[in-house]
């Protein structure tokens, strides 16, 4: 599956596309254990500095587990990553992407332990 990367070095902000063949079971650091249903999922991101190491990290399987993304992420394919300009903040893309396309919240907590957000992963319809 290829994927399409485009990173911008002067965006701070960053979604990641990621495709789940089947479903999985997994535990996601202390929010605990969670069903996955196969389909697409957007995780929303921000990184103040260096955002392609941030998306580099990402993309590799092979890692010590420390953001909640890092869990799910044995979990399926990444079909595309995009990076922003940041001027709207991560709440306000990840909103605005899920609004987009319906998409729901599978997670709460999920990658927004620092901020109010519901979450800042969700599932495509």
């Amino acid at each position: 599956m290829n994927v399409e990367v485009q990173v911008n070095e002067q965006h701070t902000l960053y979604s990641v596309e990621i495709y789940v063949p089947e479903d999985a079971r997994i535990t996601v650091g202390k929010l605990g254990e969670y069903v996955f249903p196969k389909g697409s999922y957007v995780y929303v991101g921000s990184a103040k500095k260096n955002i392609r190491s941030r998306v580099e990290r990402h993309m590799r399987m092979d890692k010590n587990c420390h953001w909640h993304f890092d869990y799910f992420r044995p979990c399926g394919q990444i079909v595309r990553v995009l990076t922003y300009a940041g001027e709207e903040g991560e709440c306000g893309l990840f909103e605005r992407l899920r609004s987009q396309v319906n998409g729901s919240i599978p997670v709460r907590g999920f990658g927004s332990s620092d901020c109010r957000c519901p979450a800042h992963l969700f599932y495509v319809p």
